[in-house]
């Protein structure tokens, strides 16, 4: 018997469950569109002059200045008087942005030196060179010893100051690496030198 109603219970619910189902949609009526409202024609805008005076400033943001760009304060001098008071002033402008700094002219780069164009010169060549300077400079040595032997006067003291300055020009261009200037400025030098010993 429980059975029995368990079934009538379950068909009963199955029923009334499929009248929800089977039950059509109640059709939905569109509403007709509103008639269409005559639009009024908008007053056309007045016709802008080419040119429009601009009587109104904007200026732009103010920009934050980094500390480091401005100036340090001067040193403040230590002074032994009270300082006397100022009157107050009261500003009636506002005050003005600070000016920014022209930036620091860039310094110019300085040309790299470069060494001087020499000749190629073969190799035994700068040998011959560099022996024929070296051998003139010690005979101008030994020559320059024998003169201050004896007593010199003041235009044979020039002459060997003359004499010594070609040698010391002579070595510098040995070892700047030109040779053959080095042998010019020593043979110039002996020349020199001989020249002193004729005049004794």
């Amino acid at each position: 018997m429980t059975k029995r109603v368990e079934a009538l219970l379950a068909a009963a619910m199955a029923l009334s469950l499929c009248g929800c189902i089977f039950r059509p949609k109640p059709k939905t009526v569109a509403a007709p569109p509103a008639p269409p409202q005559p639009v009024a024609a908008a007053p056309a805008p007045p016709l802008q002059p080419l040119s429009i005076p601009q009587t109104r400033v904007e200026l732009p943001a103010p920009q934050p200045v980094s500390p480091d760009a401005l100036p340090p304060p001067p040193p403040a001098e230590a002074s032994t008087e009270a300082p006397a008071p100022h009157p107050k002033r009261v500003r009636t402008n506002p005050p003005a942005a600070p000016k920014p700094e022209p930036p620091a002219q860039p310094v110019p780069e300085q040309p790299l030196e470069r060494a001087p164009i020499q000749e190629v010169v073969p190799q035994e060549e700068l040998k011959r060179l560099q022996d024929s300077a070296q051998n003139a400079r010690i005979e101008v040595t030994r020559l320059i010893a024998q003169a201050h032997r004896r007593r010199l006067n003041k235009d044979e003291r020039s002459q060997v100051d003359r004499i010594l300055q070609f040698v010391k020009l002579s070595e510098q261009s040995q070892n700047s690496g030109d040779m053959r200037g080095a042998d010019e400025l020593a043979q110039r030098a002996l020349v020199l030198a001989r020249g002193l010993q004729r005049e004794r």
